[in-house]
């Protein structure tokens, strides 16, 4: 059995948590660089699996692919992944979205404090021995406390996050048109609708995959909802948010800021406006990220490729009414 790790040249090779993982069931994982759904399916045609940060699987590659069986996303997203063609094919698809509940709400966090105390600037400031003015042009800050936090998207990761933001004495609504009211009411979210929660919130924080009903979620319309007060948070995916309509409300001021740590382009290019604004912090899709949590990850996704190649379910499936193509137990 082989096991093809497939992503875009540069990005990082398998690590030894998973090429355990594999080897244990006397699989082979072999490293392969594909910028094009021809390489894919030139290098990995004799994959049993397919592990991958960013490549994209689509129908015609599955359908190349005969002996493909599973393929397994590092992380939460799985944009990149023909679902509906993997589900046709008979071809598992597996996510990873539990492995850093933690890392991405703190990350949410650290954003939204950012940009409510302007840290940035602040420190830039200092460096510059402007003291006094830093001091003397601080305002408008708000008080944080008592202030509207949205949360737009109030799964795992979303509740996480309006938990941490509760200790700081903000009032939490959250929009999630999937979410049971039960649910959020023990999250202490009140939920809304997605107009109100534009409207109201003095800081709004992204949390939902990207998917045909999300993409551009966030544009021209939503932005001019938004308080000229207010923050917009990203830590779900770059385009949930029409940057071009985002760069246009911060330019004309409609909001007051921005933390973002994904774009729509990945990475963006240096010329990108978001880089020239004060009032825009930018990190570079790292809210994933701890040395704990990244070993996680790669276990993770080892274990899952190993389940699915030794006859077993995997524990996290996207795809759920899919047949597989050898019987799984």
């Amino acid at each position: 059995m082989k096991v093809f790790r497939v992503d875009k040249r540069g990005d990082r090779v398998p690590g030894l948590e998973e090429t355990e993982e594999i080897n244990k069931i006397g699989a082979e994982l072999i490293a392969v660089d594909s910028d094009s759904e021809d390489e894919t399916i030139a290098k990995a045609k004799d994959a049993d699996a397919i592990i991958t940060t960013g490549a994209r699987i689509s129908r015609r590659v599955m359908e190349h692919l005969p002996r493909l069986q599973v393929v397994v996303r590092y992380g939460v997203g799985y944009d990149t992944i023909d679902v509906a063609a993997a589900t046709e094919n008979r071809v598992l698809v597996v996510n990873i979205p539990d492995y850093c509940f933690e890392e991405v709400s703190n990350h949410a966090i650290g954003l939204f404090l950012a940009c409510a105390r302007k840290l940035t600037s602040l420190n830039r400031l200092a460096r510059q021995g402007r003291w006094a003015y830093a001091a003397d042009n601080l305002a408008p800050i708000g008080s944080i406390v008592g202030q509207n936090f949205g949360v737009i998207g109030c799964g795992n990761i979303g509740r996480m996050v309006a938990k941490k933001a509760k200790a700081f004495g903000l009032e939490l609504i959250g929009y999630d048109p999937y979410l049971e009211h039960g649910i959020a009411i023990d999250a202490g979210i009140r939920l809304v609708s997605l107009a109100e929660l534009l409207k109201n919130s003095d800081y709004v924080s992204l949390h939902t995959p990207l998917t045909q009903e999300t993409r551009h979620m966030i544009g021209e319309r939503e932005l001019r909802m938004m308080k000229t007060t207010a923050y917009l948070i990203n830590t779900s995916r770059g385009p949930v948010v029409h940057e071009e309509a985002l760069v246009k409300a911060l330019q004309k001021k409609w909001i007051a800021g921005a933390g973002l740590d994904v774009t729509e382009q990945e990475p963006p290019a240096p010329s990108n406006p978001l880089f020239t604004m004060d009032n825009v912090i930018v990190t570079p899709h790292a809210a994933y990220y701890s040395d704990e949590s990244v070993v996680r990850m790669r276990r993770s996704v080892g274990l899952e490729a190993a389940r699915v190649l030794s006859g077993r379910w995997p524990k996290n499936l996207v795809n759920k009414g899919v047949r597989p193509k050898l019987p799984l137990t």
